[in-house]
């Protein structure tokens, strides 16, 4: 599945040349990536054509000239691909890629020739270039991707592919070497399983920031119902689910909340957060904060429940990939004697993309031992069948590395009877997964999108972040 850009993204083009080939092909491939790039969104950084012969890198001095034009638009450029209408010079290639020193993802296309053009004035040979331009990439220590097929025309829907999941590939790794996370509270005491690695997480360019949860209930505490900004998320609210038997001053409290968690993220520029809950929040202030989390989902801003800081991350990288909104669930049934099918479940926070019965109510679990009462702001409502995309983020602190574990299956509309936020899924071969889950020690919390993007996720974390990734076959 092909995940389609909803705004242009800058990728560097790199149009390499060789002098005993045919130059006209580098004209030809100009005009072929303008039409692929205007259908499926990519703004082009490229040499002119009088800059270098037709704006192809054959030369050091081409590759000067194209890392320069890199190096300016350093800050725009997500991504790299590189082209070959014909052989193609490997060392203009891989010298601009190191002059430019952008680090991002880089995507390896070559031409296939016309089995009745194969005469001097129309062969490329570009199926040998692309094995020579690789090899003195890995000879450089550059990391790149490959088209499905070894040759490909723009022309060919399956590069339309390959381009599509590369731009996603590119928002995922960019996204992940920047996110900032928001840790509000204490990791509940007893949820051993959500521990994890701040200092592991840093390296990686991922950024954790901490807040008390008495700080947040402090401020929210000091807000009345009479406050504009309590009245604006109040509305907000009520627009975004109904409310059903929740009441007034209960979605008052709800409201309160949201607003300093929103003050919070807007402070420190946070893309995520991971808030303490079971079961302080409940004891301490009266209610859940589920519906807050669900909105910040919704809107792009995951949110994980009992300070799953790693989880959180997880939704984040599938939201970059697929460009929707993920859901923190818990493998948490059986489904009757299916052994490929299970329930997915969790209080009550997911993404309102997931729930289209959704409705504020209670957490009836936790209510047996906080009172029922101090739950409001639990959403309940069922996921009906979608495409599934399933996986998690980790870090290992014995091995001091990040690892996670990816896969596809399907959501289904089997019939579930039972209350909060709920769904059923099949994926095959789901008995070894667990066994590979509880072997290498997982949490019992994973991530879900409604989305086919397991490769992107694949390549994005395993290639380029460099983490120990497995792919669950189905």
């Amino acid at each position: 599945m092909s995940i389609k850009s909803t705004t242009p993204v800058s990728l560097g083009v790199i149009i390499g040349n060789r002098d005993f080939f045919p130059d006209k092909l580098v004209g030809e491939c100009r005009t072929d990536l303008l039409d692929i790039f205007q259908k499926v969104g990519v703004k082009p950084i490229m040499l002119d054509e009088s800059q270098t012969k037709l704006g192809g890198v054959e030369t050091f001095q081409e590759a000067q000239k194209c890392a320069e034009l890199f190096r300016k638009h350093a800050d725009e450029i997500m991504g790299i691909l590189v082209v070959l209408p014909n052989f193609g010079d490997e060392r203009g290639v891989a010298e601009t890629l190191k002059l430019a020193r952008l680090d991002v993802p880089v995507l390896i296309q070559a031409y296939p020739d016309d089995l009745n053009r194969m005469d001097v004035a129309r062969r490329r040979d570009a199926w040998c270039g692309k094995i020579s331009v690789c090899n003195n990439l890995y000879q450089f220590g550059i990391k790149y991707s490959l088209t499905t097929k070894h040759v490909v025309h723009p022309s060919d829907p399956s590069f339309a592919t390959d381009l599509t999941n590369f731009v996603a590939t590119c928002r995922v790794v960019k996204g992940m070497r920047n996110v900032r996370i928001g840790a509000v509270g204490a990791r509940p005491g007893g949820f051993n399983t959500v521990r994890y690695s701040e200092k592991i997480l840093q390296r990686h360019g991922i950024s954790v920031v901490t807040v008390d949860l008495s700080q947040i209930l402090g401020n929210a505490n000091k807000l009345t119902k009479d406050d504009q900004s309590v009245k604006e998320r109040l509305e907000a609210i009520k627009a975004y689910t109904p409310t059903g038997r929740t009441p007034d001053d209960k979605l008052v409290q709800i409201a309160k909340l949201d607003v300093v968690l929103a003050d919070f993220m807007a402070e420190h520029a946070l893309d995520a957060t991971a808030i303490q809950c079971w079961t302080s929040l409940q004891q301490n202030y009266g209610c859940n904060v589920c519906t807050s989390m669900s909105i910040m989902s919704e809107n792009m801003l995951p949110s994980a429940c009992e300070v799953d800081v790693t989880g959180t991350l997880s939704m984040y990288a599938m939201q970059l990939a697929s460009g929707s909104p993920s859901a923190l669930v818990d493998w948490n049934n059986n489904y009757a004697d299916d052994e490929n099918k299970c329930v997915l479940f969790h209080c009550g926070n997911w993404a309102k993309s997931f729930l289209p019965d959704i409705e504020i109510s209670t957490a009836p679990i936790l209510g047996t031992t906080v009172g029922e009462e101090n739950t409001y702001g639990a959403l309940a409502g069922r996921t009906p069948a979608s495409p599934l995309t399933f996986g998690r983020i980790s870090t290992d602190d014995p091995k001091g590395i990040i690892k996670a574990y990816i896969g596809e299956g399907a959501l289904t509309d089997d019939a579930l009877n039972t209350f909060g936020n709920r769904a059923v899924a099949k994926i095959n071969n789901l008995q070894n997964l667990m066994q590979y889950v509880c072997r290498n020690g997982f949490e019992h919390h994973v991530v879900m999108n409604a989305s086919k993007t397991a490769g992107i996720l694949k390549e994005a974390l395993s290639n380029y972040m460099g983490w120990e990734v497995y792919e669950h076959q189905s």
